[in-house]
């Protein structure tokens, strides 16, 4: 019986699916190469069902006779270990980023005497649009909070943006580019203390409450469906953390991030300007295991963040406490600094490699912002934030807009730089 091999995602199934499987299981004995979440995440959005539930669905479908997993989006390796007299696939590749893919499996083929199979696209449905509906129906704190450690495991890099309210949890939800046939998209979100007490005109020193920015993260999760790091600088006594961590995996935040300093906030861009104090690396792990008991699921993070590197300690005093945070049960560490060199930072990642069970490392370029996403990942670096940027470019764009109100007495003249109320409207689902 001849050999048919069928390269899928397979998240959200439809009758496309079925079809090129219908259609593969006429030339013979069907094998379906299911990619696994970091082969899809390579090129697109992360699917909804992990791998292990794909795999169910996929031995469940008819004319299916074996299921392999596909680590990447190139064939390759699979189709030298089965030696397919097909590969089927629908004519949806030919340009994009599988066009080089498919180029590939043809070349492979010829190895052989395979053939490749095209099967014309199904019109009127597809993942995409499936995927677009979803994100319209919402989701639920269980399924967002799952999603950041399922980033953090498929991709290179994570790429999280910082919002303060449900407008620029749009932007994150919605901002896609092509790069080069790769779409390029933020995964998460960041919810900063800063923002959050700037973008109300008060001063960052924790006088913004926790009911008042767990308000902000229930309007922005109504409109979104990305998962979101929940930034709480020092907040609260070790005593009352553990009602902080309930109420946040409850909402389905699926990390908190605490900085290991105490005494009065002040924001750590400011460095050494201002006096700070760092926590005893014996109260923070305190701290830590407060937080990790008081968790219910195995998805939430508790995220430790190293402020040694802002008060001018060494970089051993910076490696000895994230070994004992990571002792103390931390399931991710962010490393901050203030320098405009990056050359502190690549000092840490480089170390840190060596440590004992290093977890997922972080980092918010806001200072040494020349760097690249892949030169970080490249040194180790698990998720990159955006900490403060859409705050940061809102200001002096609406400052701009109300001075040329003011100096021309009339709002023509600021109208190119405002999109128009259609515009507006439209960027809010469901408007009309």
């Amino acid at each position: 019986m001849k050999k048919v091999y069928v390269g899928m995602s397979i998240d959200l199934i439809h009758p496309g699916h079925i079809n090129v499987i219908k259609e593969a299981s006429k030339l013979g004995k069907v094998t379906v190469g299911l990619l696994t979440d970091k082969a899809i995440a390579s090129y697109k959005r992360l699917p909804y069902l992990t791998y292990d539930q794909r795999k169910i669905v996929v031995e469940c479908i008819k004319g299916v006779d074996d299921v392999m997993t596909q680590y990447t989006l190139d064939y390759t390796d699979n189709l030298n270990e089965v030696k397919p007299d097909y590969v089927v696939h629908g004519d949806d590749w030919r340009v994009g980023s599988q066009a080089s893919v498919r180029k590939k499996v043809i070349d492979t083929l010829k190895e052989w005497g395979g053939e490749l199979v095209e099967i014309p696209y199904t019109e009127g449905i597809s993942s995409t649009q499936l995927h677009e509906n979803l994100e319209g129906i919402g989701t639920t704190p269980n399924n967002r909070l799952k999603r950041l450690r399922r980033l953090i495991e498929a991709k290179p890099i994570v790429r999280v943006l910082e919002v303060h309210n449900g407008l620029t949890g749009l932007i994150v939800e919605h901002l896609e580019v092509n790069n080069d046939g790769v779409v390029s998209e933020f995964n998460a979100m960041w919810s900063s203390s800063l923002t959050a007490s700037t973008a109300k005109g008060k001063p960052d020193i924790e006088a913004v409450d926790m009911t008042s920015r767990i308000a902000d993260i229930n309007e922005i999760f109504e409109v979104t469906t990305k998962p979101l790091i929940f930034d709480v600088d020092k907040w609260a006594r070790t005593e009352h953390f553990s009602f902080i961590v309930k109420s946040l995996e409850r909402l389905g935040v699926s990390a908190v991030i605490v900085e290991d300093k105490i005494g009065l906030k002040k924001n750590s861009l400011l460095g050494t300007e201002v006096t700070k104090t760092q926590d005893s690396i014996e109260n923070f792990c305190q701290k830590i295991r407060v937080g990790k008991e008081a968790q219910i699921t195995d998805d939430f993070m508790f995220i430790a963040r190293i402020e040694i590197l802002i008060l001018g300690q060494g970089l051993d005093d910076a490696l000895t406490r994230a070994q004992a945070y990571m002792d103390a049960g931390a399931d991710a560490i962010m490393i901050n600094s203030k320098s405009k060199d990056p050359e502190e930072i690549f000092k840490f990642c480089e170390e840190y490699g060596s440590l004992n069970m290093p977890v997922p490392l972080i980092v918010a370029p806001s200072n040494y912002n020349q760097v690249y996403e892949e030169e970080l990942a490249d040194r180790g670096v698990k998720v990159v934030i955006y900490a403060n940027h859409m705050l940061r470019s809102a200001y002096p764009a609406m400052r701009a807009v109300a001075k040329s109100i003011l100096k021309n007495g009339r709002s023509y003249d600021s109208e190119d730089q405002c999109i128009s109320i259609k515009e507006m409207l439209n960027l809010i689902p469901r408007t009309r």
